[in-house]
């Protein structure tokens, strides 16, 4: 989620938080429907296809991007100096910075990209005191901790630096200006009815997360839960990792070990996923336990490959990146309320989230999300 989620190898690559990606609810989102491709997964013939979708909210945010930059015009951007702040150093990440990078060059300003190695909050917390004693214009963030990041972002707002909040939305009255990101609840329904079609509504799953109340974590699962009611299928335990995916593989092995009766495995971090589809093939129960995990690790698009993960949930953490360097340009030169009078039209229906989508990638349109990344300049 996400994210905010980490990683300590190649195979423990994570990403928290939370990129974003949409099929939101009818009537809910301003994205298209996009094109599903063929129908995949399901646990018997009769079972539902599970539907993929990689639209995301481009069309929306595209519109905005060209909406700020006229409302940029003939402004002087000379002096700014932008920064994005992330939970952790992972691949998830990599797309973000791509779009951050790409959203600096098209604005013809400077700034600077930021991430503790192993998602340690004191790391974040460092990173956010030395940008301040930078002079930094504006930055964007993805909070590891939602209590411990409130004073430095009301901080900086009373010294005049305009904080925008990615991945993982905070309370409006700790001083951000908006949230720009996943809306955490639909992509955990999302993943709910990936999970209903997989096991064909009938099975037993356990959740896998990097923490339990992390407020992307905790309306993820809300949203999983919420897809799930009226099924035949039952969330046995939720069990968190602290960010650790070597815990998150333990967890998965003793979740399928001590009850045969587990089918599911739900991976709400990025490298949960990873985790779970190594404990399910290390077990012989590939096809037995379906997975269906968040994010696009480079190791969880290789399990959806090999038919180990049947979906993954996808995130648009480019977005977060490329509208978020707009969006802080404009904070800082508009001005908070001019600048939300331009994102208004554009925001989802709750009045306050700017979403950067939710994308569903099944064997099916595997290739052309892939596609679709090499396009953006995505690597990792």
């Amino acid at each position: 989620m996400h994210a905010p989620f980490r990683r300590r190898s190649r195979a423990a690559r994570v990403a928290s938080a939370a990129v974003i990606v949409v099929a939101l609810a009818a009537g809910c989102s301003k994205q298209g429907a996009g094109d599903s491709g063929t129908p995949t997964g399901g646990s018997s013939a009769a079972a539902p296809a599970i539907q993929g979708d990689i639209t995301f909210n481009d069309d929306n945010l595209a519109r905005l991007d060209a909406a700020l930059k006229a409302a940029l015009q003939g402004k002087d951007l000379t002096k700014l100096d932008l920064a994005m702040v992330v939970n952790v150093a992972v691949d998830y990440w990599n797309a973000g910075r791509a779009g951050f990078t790409k959203g600096l060059a098209d604005l013809g300003v400077k700034g600077t990209f930021q991430a503790p190695a192993n998602g340690r909050l004191d790391q974040q917390l460092s990173i956010l005191q030395t940008l301040r004693g930078q002079d930094i214009s504006a930055f964007s963030l993805s909070a590891i901790d939602p209590t411990a990041v409130k004073s430095p972002i009301q901080s900086a707002g009373s010294a005049g630096i305009p904080v925008l909040v990615i991945d993982s939305p905070l309370p409006a009255e700790d001083g951000a200006a908006l949230y720009l990101g996943t809306p955490n609840y639909q992509a955990g329904k999302r993943a709910g009815e990936a999970m209903k079609a997989a096991l064909g509504g009938q099975g037993k799953v356990v959740v896998l997360v990097g923490s339990l109340t992390a407020s992307n974590a905790v309306e993820r699962i809300q949203g999983f839960e919420d897809a799930l009611k009226g099924s035949g299928i039952e969330v046995a335990n939720k069990l968190a990792d602290n960010m650790d995916a070597a815990k998150a593989l333990t967890n998965a092995q003793t979740a399928i070990q001590t009850d045969p009766g587990v089918t599911g495995l739900y991976g709400v971090y990025s490298y949960d996923g990873p985790s779970a589809a190594q404990a399910v093939q290390a077990a012989g129960r590939t096809g037995k336990v379906k997975v269906i995990s968040d994010d696009s690790d480079a190791q969880t698009l290789a399990f959806i490959q090999q038919g180990v993960i049947q979906a993954t949930v996808v995130q648009s953490p480019y977005q977060q990146g490329y509208t978020g360097a707009y969006l802080l340009a404009a904070l800082k030169v508009l001005g908070k309320d001019a600048t939300m009078a331009v994102v208004k039209p554009f925001l989802e229906s709750d009045g306050s989230t700017l979403s950067s989508g939710v994308g569903v990638v099944t064997p099916d349109n595997l290739a052309a999300f892939r596609a679709k990344q090499t396009q953006l300049g995505i690597t990792g």
